[in-house]
């Protein structure tokens, strides 16, 4: 398998860094399943793992405390594309679905969102499939389905639960 190299691009503010120190754990045409680091230090999380839905416009985030206890669950509503084979872009749509270790969701940065919208900075179809694909995975988490986005992140170090 080709070496792969990732991507996240971001229009507020606007940038594009390679995840040059990501490990990619598996990858097929379906999803890339990552392990990484903080890109700057933080307090509440240091690492964690990510799984790319390549066919669903989302990447599922397990945020993890230096004790490996889980700070967050952290869904990116994105758009992929791969610029040459070997090179994908994760272009970041800005709104956010977060679920929390005690249970609770919510829908972060819509604000952003209508700013980059109201900018040029993002299409209408890009801000639609943004909003379908919030609403979609609301419903995976509100009918209880999450734990099969979760699984890959949960099957890294056996944990059995999402919380």
């Amino acid at each position: 398998m080709d070496t792969l190299e990732l991507f996240r691009q971001r229009v507020i503010p606007n940038e594009c860094i390679p995840l040059k120190d990501d490990i990619i754990l598996s990858r097929d045409d379906k999803m890339i399943v990552t392990k990484w680091d903080v890109l700057h230090p933080r307090k509440d999380f240091n690492h964690g793992y990510s799984c790319y839905y390549l066919k669903q416009n989302f990447k599922v985030s397990r945020f993890l405390r230096e004790d490996n206890s889980l700070c967050k669950w952290y869904c990116d509503i994105v758009e992929y594309r791969y610029e040459t084979p070997t090179r994908l872009v994760t272009l970041d749509l800005l709104a956010d679905v977060i679920l929390l270790p005690n249970g609770f969701s919510k829908v972060a940065d819509l604000d952003e969102l209508a700013i980059a919208y109201e900018q040029g900075l993002i299409t209408k179809e890009q801000v639609s499939l943004c909003l379908k694909t919030v609403d979609h995975l609301l419903n995976l988490i509100y009918s209880g389905t999450f734990q099969t986005l979760a699984q890959p992140l949960l099957d890294i170090d056996h944990s059995t639960s999402l919380f």
